[in-house]
């Protein structure tokens, strides 16, 4: 059998005389039971007192020598010393368990002291103490010694703690069979099953991570992230939990895991512990993702190479905490890119508290973002929570950051700094856990260049930046979103099979669309008012879409190109190529394949695989 560790306590209400009598006994026991045990066990034998004492009964090394067991100098333990230390076995020494765990304690008052679910036993013993003479005080701590030694012989003896080594291991080894990781923690969410899947999965040992505080192991809060039932000392009932939470793991490497957690015990109505089957998702999340061309994430949709690019950075930054900001054009959806950011981050659980900074006077801006006290101005009638504080656990959006006085500039930056803050008009300092993402119009590097901007401030917010690129940009979406926001329009009007003609289509392919989707949606939504039929013509389109004239292959493509463009586009944003849309492609070019590839709005890659598998006439 390989070997097992076991860590054994003898636990009592005062730990002066039967706790390391016991512990003499068992250690020497262990030592002359022979190769068969020793090899296949290795025992941890502690004693501690729930009433700490100073020293040990001058009895003690007395009774125990007259059984030739020496009893070491060591200063008596509390159940605080040892409360990092994953017991298997715990020996109550009281005359009853009541008194083992407190005065007026109950055995389930004991077992929360520990690290997991150890095996409880309790052994009657009394301390025999009662005043006397020397004599007779030793004649009491004998009485106590042999009821002690006989405990544990059978203990050892009879083979309870082989037997309980070998069921310790036989879990052991079943949990380390099972392929999905597998992590339990008791109610204070100390860690005490870690199998070798989990391991795996999350790069960390065993070793490693048993006993220790789950949020210490995985900051900042847990492996399950804003899951995490027992987040913030909540310990209310809950059911069985499905969800996908995003992890960096031990080297770094952004994963995807499946939490599958459940209530293991209930605990006086609560979750005493709680266990979580852990499977990598990654691998499987990359390719449902790929199969879908990445058309979409989180409500943002476009499958161009500038939106692949926009998608594949906010599911890196997921893993992390470092602020975000987002840049872009007006319309080009900036809070739906924040959002997506919150939802695949390990905080989608928590609050996402968006305030646009520009929108608003500085005072009041300040009001909103930090909150008040009563009296703190005129109309302060009660106290009120900023946005920070509502964002606490979750993440806060400030949109149009580049729109800052200088003053707030600088009220913000140390907010940033310190995640702490006082209400307008208060004096208690208010601690903060939020994830900051902001987003601008403007560019802040030339606004930091003209010291418009505060330099710190910049690169406070601009930890990790995202470009997001104007629908001009990536006009091969456009069919793409049509059909997405005409499904959208649908559901909100209760009309059904919405479609738009060709000539539409040829219409929002060529318009420049300064206001980018924001002001797709609100054409479409107008062109789906006035257009009383199922398809929707060019006729119904907004005049300043209707009134557009393309001229070239650029941002603005002829007419010939556009409509290229839309033959090529199928239902779902998928390109399909055929011999007679390639060959004008071709011609309109000249034969330049890359060109080509630009006016059917494929990869150039793409054009070359389709002429290699297609003569062409």
């Amino acid at each position: 059998m390989t070997e097992t560790r076991l860590n054994v306590l003898f636990l009592s209400d005062r730990d002066a005389l039967r706790g390391p009598m016991a512990r003499g006994f068992l250690t020497h026991a262990l030592t002359q039971q022979g190769p068969s045990l020793s090899e296949n066990l290795n025992v941890q034998v502690y004693s501690a007192g729930l009433d700490p004492v100073e020293e040990l009964d001058p009895m003690v090394r007395a009774v125990m020598s007259e059984r030739s067991i020496l009893i070491h100098d060591q200063h008596p333990r509390s159940v605080g010393e040892l409360k990092d230390v994953a017991f298997d076995l715990i020996i109550t020494l009281t005359p009853d368990a009541q008194r083992a765990c407190s005065e007026n304690g109950s055995n389930d008052d004991l077992l929360p002291l520990f690290i997991g679910t150890p095996m409880h036993v309790h052994w009657s013993i009394d301390s025999n103490r009662s005043a006397g003479s020397v004599e007779d005080l030793l004649a009491g701590a004998r009485t106590t010694r042999d009821d002690l030694q006989r405990h544990v012989h059978s203990l050892v003896e009879q083979g309870y703690l082989e037997a309980l080594a070998t069921e310790r291991l036989r879990a052991r080894l079943l949990i380390d069979a099972i392929d999905v990781g597998i992590v339990v923690h008791d109610e204070q969410r100390r860690l005490y099953h870690f199998n070798a899947a989990a391991e795996r999965i999350t790069g960390r040992r065993r070793e490693d991570v048993l006993g220790r505080n789950c949020h210490d192991v995985f900051p900042p809060d847990g492996i399950c992230g804003s899951h995490c039932a027992f987040k913030h000392g909540n310990r209310e009932p809950f059911d069985r939990r499905d969800y996908v939470v995003s992890f960096s793991a031990s080297d770094g490497t952004a994963r995807r895991l499946r939490m599958l957690a459940s209530p293991m015990t209930i605990h006086e109505g609560r979750p005493a512990e709680v266990v979580a089957q852990v499977t990598d998702v990654t691998e499987i999340d990359s390719l449902r993702w790929t199969l879908k061309d990445r058309q979409s994430l989180h409500g943002m949709v476009g499958s161009s190479p500038a939106m692949r690019g926009v998608f594949e950075i906010i599911r890196q930054v997921s893993t992390s905490d470092y602020p975000v900001l987002i840049s872009g054009e007006s319309g080009t959806g900036k809070e739906l890119a924040a959002r997506a950011i919150h939802s695949e981050s390990r905080r989608a659980e928590g609050p996402f508290v968006p305030i646009n900074c520009g929108a608003l006077p500085e005072h009041i801006l300040e009001s909103e973002l930090f909150g008040h006290v009563r009296g703190a101005f005129t109309g302060a009638i009660r106290d009120k929570k900023g946005r920070f504080e509502l964002a606490h656990g979750g993440t806060i959006f400030l949109d149009e950051v580049g729109e800052l006085t200088p003053a707030f500039q600088v009220k913000l930056l140390r907010v940033l700094q310190e995640m702490r803050f006082e209400r307008v008009g208060g004096e208690r300092t208010i601690e903060v856990d939020v994830r900051v993402i902001s987003a601008t119009n403007r560019d802040l590097r030339q606004m930091v260049q003209r010291r418009e901007f505060r330099e710190d401030l910049f690169y406070r917010l601009c930890v990790v930046p995202i470009a997001l690129p104007s629908l001009r940009e990536r006009r091969t979406d456009i069919p793409l979103l049509v059909e997405h926001i005409l499904e959208r329009i649908q559901q909100e009007t209760g009309r059904k099979e919405l479609s738009l003609s060709s000539a539409a289509m040829d219409l929002l392919l060529a318009h420049r669309w300064p206001g980018n989707v924001r002001e797709l949606i609100n054409s479409l939504q107008f062109a789906a008012v006035r257009s009383a039929g199922a398809e929707i013509g060019a006729q119904y389109l907004p005049p300043e879409v209707r009134q557009e004239t393309p001229t070239s292959l650029g941002d603005e493509r002829s007419p010939q190109a556009l409509s290229l463009m839309n033959a090529a586009a199928s239902k779902g944003g998928r390109k399909k190529l055929d011999i007679e849309t390639v060959v004008t492609a071709l011609n309109q070019t000249g034969g330049n394949k890359v060109q080509a590839a630009k006016l059917l709005g494929v990869g150039r890659a793409t054009l070359y695989r389709f002429i290699n598998d297609n003569p062409l006439p």
